[in-house]
């Protein structure tokens, strides 16, 4: 069986947590990477992955839907993130736009700037927001370190972020009839700064989009890779796991 790495799962949302992890490992996941997406949820990524440190690192960080929440769980967030795998998610969301922008461009500028303070790797959600997110991912310089999770960017916007030396993370979307702007973004990254991720439970792949995700579905966005690339799946596998490994570290268990 072909192992994976779910470079972005918020398994801390299933009923039973531990059991989700240790059932994506059955079925083919070599580790996953849980990011917090508040004060309460990153708590629970660090309890997930303290049960299972050999399958589970963590991120710790504050989501823009809540980015009007920063002043008020800065201080906490902050001693999290020391301890953290990576700072994230985070980023900015144009879309819903649930805290306003001014508060999410303020809460994204500081946490990217702790995380460079630290040397720690951003996990970066960016939706209807990719000039912004360059802009401050420009003045950061962190290169590879610069995560963009579930990237749904074309070619322009993913050769721009290539340019920045940016790690591309492919979801579900990649797999959806819809998707084709999607993989022709993913022709263009390259891929020794390329993962694959799940999402978990959000965007399950094609031929379970509908369901709530799961981990060790991550193999069929790494399928979808491997057509786009012209490569085999289990080339994908190893090239996304190296990438997973050398931005995050391996599982410390």
């Amino acid at each position: 069986m072909t192992a994976w790495v779910d470079s972005h799962s918020h398994v801390f949302m299933a009923d039973d947590p531990l059991a989700a992890v240790d059932r994506a490992v059955r079925e083919g996941i070599a580790w996953m990477l849980v990011p917090g997406v508040d004060l309460e949820t990153s708590v629970q990524a660090r309890t997930i992955a303290a049960a299972r440190p050999d399958r589970v690192g963590w991120a710790a960080g504050l989501h823009p839907h809540d980015a009007q929440r920063w002043e008020e769980e800065a201080g906490r967030l902050s001693a999290l993130i020391v301890e953290a795998w990576a700072v994230g998610e985070i980023g900015l969301d144009y879309y819903r736009n649930l805290s306003p922008r001014d508060d999410q461009r303020r809460a994204f500028r500081d946490q990217v700037q702790l995380a460079s303070d630290l040397g720690k790797p951003v996990i970066v959600h960016t939706r209807d927001s990719f000039a912004d997110v360059y802009e401050i991912l420009a003045e950061a310089n962190l290169g590879e370190q610069a995560i963009l999770h579930c990237w749904t960017g074309g070619p322009r916007w993913t050769k721009r972020f290539r340019e920045l030396g940016a790690t591309f993370s492919f979801a579900g979307p990649i797999t959806y009839t819809t998707g084709d702007t999607v993989r022709r973004g993913a022709a263009e990254a390259p891929p020794e700064r390329t993962m694959v991720e799940t999402d978990t439970p959000y965007l399950a792949p094609e031929p379970h989009r509908g369901e709530p995700n799961r981990s060790e579905w991550t193999a069929f966005n790494g399928a979808m890779l491997a057509e786009i690339w012209g490569v085999p799946g289990d080339e994908v596998a190893r090239i996304t796991t190296e990438t997973a490994e050398r931005v995050f570290g391996a599982p410390r268990g």
